[in-house]
């Protein structure tokens, strides 16, 4: 077994992201489901979907801003 932290620390960042999507998707909307109805569900599910829309584009604007950061200090 590798001692990598970096490694740890990073798998163990994208687990807990994961984790925490699928509860507030599958729970989430499984209760509004349970709760509401399925008109509601879907409703909440595109909600849901139109609130990452921004995190995802400030997560792309950021990865590609650190890319474009690593290749220009390569040299």
């Amino acid at each position: 077994m590798s001692r990598d932290l970096r490694s740890y620390m990073k798998d163990t960042n994208v687990r807990l992201v994961v984790g925490a999507l699928a509860l507030l998707f599958i729970v989430g909307d499984g209760l509004i489901w349970i709760i509401y109805g399925f008109g509601a569900a879907v409703m909440g599910l595109l909600c849901m979907l139109g609130a990452f829309v921004p995190i995802g584009l400030i997560f792309l604007l950021l990865n590609l801003s650190d890319w474009i950061v690593k290749r220009a200090n390569r040299d």
